[in-house]
């Protein structure tokens, strides 16, 4: 394994970026639609305590269980933001509040704390974790090897899924209509496209893959369950997806940079290097609050190319 602190802070910034990611990219798609969720933190805690249930008691193969808790994971993901679907454009009601609601219903202290309990999931550590992968030894490479190489399935599934989306967004006709129902609902709907459908599927989609970023959490980077195991990272996608202009190259890149910063205290610690670890535990949510602030006025909301339609609910015209 390769020594030099900078490849280590890159392989670590991949490692820890990848959940960030997926849930980041699953905001992206719900944002792209004309959705707000505030509810990431909710959904990924509930697809993490889902994919450790599933790892302790699906029998088979290691394989078998992985890909299975995966898949409940993002299960679970997808029906609390099927919930936060209804409830913002079934019933219209304010976004943000929606949002917020559901990572209190959802979050460390709510609906994932109590099944947690009745299930019982912390008495005992995953017995199938999603591992780290070294493919024919090239983890062993100098530079590339642990930064490519010495990482997860996920991770690679994350490389594949950040390409395939910017496929979809900007090279496909189903793409274009997602943009159109963000930019302008009302033309949307005047052209033939189901507004509320592709609001529903996109925030559903965005839910199950913030579970898949939870299940990373609790069954590769602990492994096992502890209560509000994400530590806020569903904050840190929210304002990632602003950070990547709504593209998923960029929020792939961003995602990376806020997961070195996540781990870069462990590394210094490590190389017995003293600094103020609180300090660095708090800049990726230093750096989400500076972040959210750039953005909150409506001039900046224009420049940085945000879906114009971005947390106002639609209420389709008689005719």
């Amino acid at each position: 394994m390769n020594n030099n602190i900078l490849v280590i802070i890159l392989a670590s910034g991949v490692f820890y970026g990848t959940p960030i990611f997926f849930a980041a990219l699953g905001e992206l798609f719900t944002e792209r639609s004309g959705v707000l969720n505030l509810g990431v933190e909710g959904m990924m805690l509930m697809g993490g305590v889902s994919a450790v249930w599933a790892s302790q008691h699906i029998p088979g193969s290691s394989w078998f269980v992985v890909l299975c808790s995966i898949l409940i994971g993002a299960f679970a993901g997808s029906l609390v933001a099927a919930l936060h679907a209804f409830l913002c454009i079934t019933l219209r009601t304010n976004q943000t509040v929606a949002g917020l609601s559901i990572t209190i219903f959802a979050g460390g202290l709510g609906l994932s704390s109590y099944f947690a309990n009745v299930w019982d999931v912390a008495s005992e550590s995953v017995k199938h974790p999603i591992r780290i992968l070294n493919p024919g030894g090239l983890s062993d490479a100098p530079i590339v090897g642990p930064i490519i190489f010495h990482q997860t399935i996920l991770t690679y599934l994350s490389w594949v899924l950040c390409v395939l989306s910017l496929i979809y967004l900007f090279r496909t006709r189903t793409g274009l209509k997602l943009r159109a129902v963000g930019e302008s609902p009302q033309t949307a709907d005047a052209m033939g496209i189901n507004v509320v459908k592709y609001r529903y599927i996109h925030t559903i989609l965005g839910g199950a893959l913030a579970g898949i970023g939870g299940t990373y959490y609790s069954l590769t980077i602990v492994p096992q369950w502890v209560d509000g195991v994400t530590k806020g990272a569903g904050w840190i996608a929210i304002a990632l997806v602003i950070f990547g202009f709504w593209r998923p190259d960029l929020t792939l890149l961003g995602a990376y940079l806020f997961g070195a910063l996540q781990s870069l205290g462990l590394i210094l610690k490590a190389r017995n290097i003293e600094i103020n670890g609180s300090l660095l535990d708090a800049m990726p949510f230093i750096m989400t609050v500076v972040v959210l602030v750039l953005v909150s006025g409506g001039w900046a909301h224009k420049r940085l190319q945000a879906p114009a339609s971005l947390g106002v609910p639609y209420e389709r015209e008689e005719r």
